[in-house]
């Protein structure tokens, strides 16, 4: 199990923080987001939903917007995607 972070094309990056419980997913999100710019997109999936509520609150705080939240039919799997502010 590894945090797996890339460039998918301009502006536009994955994390992927499946198979970590709280507060890895968050800190991991956190840390993803420190090395955009401002516009870049960080598609985010994990599959711990209580995860969710912390990231939605630190993106909050932090003034990123999440643009999307999809839930992949019959499994705890989010794909979300979070505008950096």
């Amino acid at each position: 199990m590894a945090v797996k972070f890339e460039k998918t094309g301009d502006g536009n990056y994955v994390l992927d923080v499946q198979g970590y419980v709280c507060q890895h997913p968050q800190l991991y999100t956190k840390k993803g987001l420190e090395k955009l710019k401002q516009g870049d997109i960080l598609e985010l999936i994990f599959d711990n939903p209580s995860s969710g509520e912390s990231i939605a609150a630190m993106c909050q705080a932090e003034g990123n917007e999440i643009v999307a939240q999809d839930k992949e039919a019959g499994k705890t799997t989010m794909h979300w995607r979070i505008r950096k502010s």
